[in-house]
């Protein structure tokens, strides 16, 4: 049975010569639609009659959830870039397409590289491994993908329960005392329904940041540069990537491309902070479609990609029980993940007796996760900092809950914390 072809390669002077050997040449191969725009490609792959698409870098509305919305519809995609044209074939492969080969080779590659693709085996006799093999002049000096920092950093997210349990505290908390240890850190706000840790430093918020950084991820632009001109340089080995001005901005933080964020984001930051917002429920009224924006999609991505989940827990009984109905839910969508519990805003009185002990004893029981940290409540310390646009430690150095973040972030960071009240501190790695 002949292989069933479409093509999206509109505009390129080799198209049409393509096009046609691939028709005249006995190869199994039926071009059965010739698309004018991704849109066009998209509804042509949703009737079934592709198995295949030839797409180029240059098509109008080629972003990544197009590509991924091909896979996901079963058609395989093989992409042609000019010849020596690696700036194109790095853009394809950042949307997701893997084979990627130069628009001169002969027909037969091209439809050894569709079957291979359709099958899932390697393409043309390149190694899959290594696509930019198919690609004249790769390992020379022009850059490319083997050519830029390996990603290494870790990704935590700081994420919990529905109200108000201090999640954006502990996140810029954390960021910024990780920073402070001479860890090169970049602050996230992924909060798709009141972000606010521009406000809390004191930052602009009309910024494009991680809206920005989306918007190029989902087209394939994103690098290492990219995104920390869209970043805020608050001190020396901290940045942030502010979040959205207006919770109705949602539908611009699509999940792939704020997975893709992610993954820029462990190249610029050994450590990189994430503030989460609270809900993972699907949207019932949106499920029928799969292509269709999921307002939780974005945090179920960051969660699913990050080397630490922390999940911040008030410390009153409303709290906690937010928290372990929270995990509950946590535990059910993504089982993979084990989160750490970090009780926020500790203090007498919500909690009888030995609130510490009491609180450990109701999350381990209730919801099996041990307390991975306790952080005391400090009202006067956090009010002086929001009033400010200042981190705690720069108006209460001396706050018990400021020593709390720091040995946290210590951990999290993987370096020693300093002793208490030294000065200048230097980075060191533990071992």
């Amino acid at each position: 049975m002949a292989l069933q072809v479409v093509t999206a390669v509109t505009g390129a002077p080799w198209e049409a010569a393509l096009v046609g050997a691939l028709d005249r040449a006995d190869h199994g191969v039926t071009v059965v639609r010739r698309c004018v725009d991704a849109s066009d490609l998209l509804a042509t792959a949703a009737t079934g009659t592709a198995q295949a698409a030839l797409l180029s870098a240059d098509l109008h509305r080629l972003d990544v959830d197009a590509v991924a919305r091909l896979k996901a519809g079963g058609v395989a995609v093989v992409g042609l870039v000019d010849p020596g044209d690696e700036r194109a074939g790095d853009r394809l492969r950042a949307l997701g397409v893997t084979t990627v080969l130069p628009a001169d080779a002969a027909p037969e590659e091209v439809v050894r590289a569709l079957r291979e693709a359709v099958t899932g085996g390697p393409a043309g006799g390149h190694d899959v491994a290594d696509p930019r093999a198919a690609l004249p002049g790769a390992g020379g000096d022009g850059p490319g993908p083997a050519d830029r920092r390996p990603a290494r950093g870790r990704v935590v997210a700081v994420w919990g329960p529905t109200g108000a349990p201090g999640r954006t505290t502990v996140a810029v908390g954390l960021a910024d005392e990780a920073a402070r240890l001479g860890v090169p850190t970049l602050l996230v706000d992924a909060d798709v329904y009141g972000g606010v840790v521009a406000q809390v430093l004191g930052l602009l918020d009309e910024s494009p940041g991680l809206a920005g950084a989306a918007r190029q991820a989902a087209a394939g632009t994103l690098d290492e540069a990219a995104l920390l001109r869209l970043a805020w340089s608050v001190r020396p080995q901290l940045s942030v990537l502010t979040g959205l001005a207006r919770a109705d901005r949602w539908p611009e933080l699509r999940p792939r491309a704020v997975g893709a964020v992610l993954d820029e984001a462990r190249r610029v930051a050994d450590l990189t902070v994430v503030d989460c917002a609270f809900n993972l429920e699907e949207d019932e009224e949106l499920s029928f479609d799969t292509a269709a924006p999921r307002r939780n999609g974005a945090t179920v991505t960051v969660l699913e990609s990050a080397d630490e989940v922390l999940c911040v827990s008030g410390a009153d009984p409303v709290g906690l029980q937010r928290t372990i109905r929270a995990l509950g839910q946590l535990r059910d969508l993504l089982p993979e993940v084990e989160p750490v519990v970090v009780v926020n805003q500790v203090r007498r009185g919500p909690v009888p007796g030995d609130a510490r002990r009491e609180i450990g004893e109701a999350l381990e029981r209730f919801a099996g996760r041990p307390v991975r940290a306790f952080l005391p409540a400090d009202r006067g310390a956090t009010d002086a900092a929001l009033a400010s646009g200042r981190t705690l430690a720069e108006v209460a150095p001396g706050s018990p809950l400021r020593a709390g973040l720091r040995g946290l972030a210590a951990v999290l960071a993987r370096v020693p914390e300093p002793a208490p009240g030294r000065r200048g501190w230097r980075r060191r790695r533990a071992g």
